[in-house]
C-alpha cells in the first residue's frame, strides 16, 4: 500500500493529466484543487481502481440549425474516444487502473428541453454502441433505468424532483448569490433559447419561457448531480461545465470548440485538413466545410 506521501505524489501526477483539458474560466494551480486531490488520493492509498463520474451525453439538441441529427456522431465518437485515451493515460501512471462512468442525464430533463424520450433511448442505444464498437473498456454508462428499472419516464421524473431536486426558490436564490450558478443558469437559458425551434410568440416572450424551463433545468440537473453523488459517494466528479477551481466537481473540456460551453451534442465536428477537429454549429461548419457521411448518416464536415 502507497505511503501517505507517495499517493499524495501520484493524486498530483494523476490531477496533472486532467488539467490540460480543464474546463474552467481562472488559472489555478493544481494545490487549488483540493477536492479532487483528496479523493483520488483516497483511491490511491486503498489501491483501488479510480473512479470518475461524468453527467452528460443527455441527447442531440433539438436545432437542425446546430446538430446533423438526432443521433451520436463524429462529435460523440471522439469525444468518447478521449475519455478513453485520457483513462489509459491515468492507468499507466496508476497500475489499479480507472473507471469512466458516463451518467447520462437526458431523461431527467428531457420533457423541459422539448427532446421526446423515444429519441433520448435511440441517442442512449447508439452511444453505447460507439463504446462496444470503440472497445472503450475503461468506458461505462449510468441513467434512470440503473436505480428505477422499466419504471415510465415521468414516474422517473417525478421521483427525482420529489427526492432529491432543491426547491424553486432555493435555486433562485442560488442564483442570485454565486455568479457560477449565475453562469450556469444563463449558459442554460441561452441553450434552451436556441434550441426553441416552433415557437409562436414574440422573441420576448420565448426568452421569458426560456429563463422559466431554465430553473427546471438547473433543478433536475441539481437532482441528477445528488443521485449520482449518493450511488458513487467516493468518486472523482466531473462536469461538462465550467468548474472553479476547488468546486466539487472538475470541468471538463472533451473537445476544441469556440467557447467554453460549446458541446458535441450542440453542434458537429469540422475537421481541418491538418487533422485538428473542432466544434461549431452546424449551420456555421457547412459554410465552411463539405458533409461526410459514416454508415449511410451525416456524420461531420471537412473543411475545404
Amino acid at each position: 500500500m502507497p505511503t501517505t506521501t507517495h499517493a499524495g505524489r501520484l493524486a498530483t501526477a494523476i490531477l496533472g493529466l486532467l488539467l490540460p483539458h480543464r474546463r474552467g474560466t481562472d488559472n489555478a494551480p493544481p494545490a487549488a484543487f483540493t477536492p479532487q486531490l483528496d479523493r483520488l488520493r483516497a483511491f490511491v492509498e486503498a489501491g483501488e481502481p479510480i473512479l470518475f463520474t461524468l453527467p452528460g451525453f443527455p441527447c442531440k439538441s433539438p436545432n437542425p440549425a446546430k446538430v446533423l441529427g438526432r443521433l451520436p456522431d463524429a462529435g460523440e465518437r471522439l469525444a468518447l474516444r478521449f475519455l478513453d485515451r485520457l483513462c489509459t493515460r491515468i492507468a499507466e501512471v496508476y497500475l489499479p487502473g480507472v473507471r469512466m462512468l458516463i451518467c447520462s442525464d437526458g431523461h431527467v430533463f428531457g420533457d423541459l428541453i422539448g427532446v421526446p424520450d423515444d429519441h433520448i433511448d435511440d441517442y442512449a442505444a447508439h452511444l453505447h454502441a460507439l463504446i462496444e464498437a470503440g472497445k472503450m473498456d475503461a468506458l461505462g454508462t449510468f441513467d434512470l433505468h440503473d436505480i428505477l428499472g422499466d419504471a415510465s419516464y415521468d414516474e422517473k421524473r417525478r421521483w427525482i424532483e420529489a427526492e432529491y431536486a432543491p426547491a424553486i426558490e432555493e435555486v433562485r436564490a442560488e442564483v442570485r448569490r454565486h455568479e457560477q450558478a449565475l453562469r450556469l443558469y444563463r449558459g442554460i437559458t441561452r441553450f434552451l433559447f436556441e434550441d426553441t425551434a416552433d415557437f409562436d410568440g414574440s422573441r420576448s416572450a420565448l426568452q421569458r419561457r426560456c429563463r422559466e424551463r431554465a430553473y427546471g433545468v438547473v433543478r433536475r440537473s441539481t437532482a441528477w448531480g445528488r443521485v449520482v453523488e449518493r450511488r458513487h459517494p467516493n468518486a472523482v466528479r466531473l462536469s461538462i461545465h465550467p468548474q472553479a477551481a476547488g468546486s466539487a466537481k472538475f470541468g471538463i473540456r472533451l473537445l476544441d470548440a469556440p467557447d467554453i460551453w460549446t458541446t458535441p451534442w450542440h453542434s458537429c465536428v469540422l475537421r481541418h485538413p491538418d487533422g485538428r477537429v473542432e466544434l461549431l454549429p452546424r449551420h456555421r461548419a457547412e459554410r465552411l466545410g463539405t458533409l461526410v457521411e459514416r454508415d449511410g448518416r451525416p456524420d461531420h464536415f471537412r473543411a475545404n
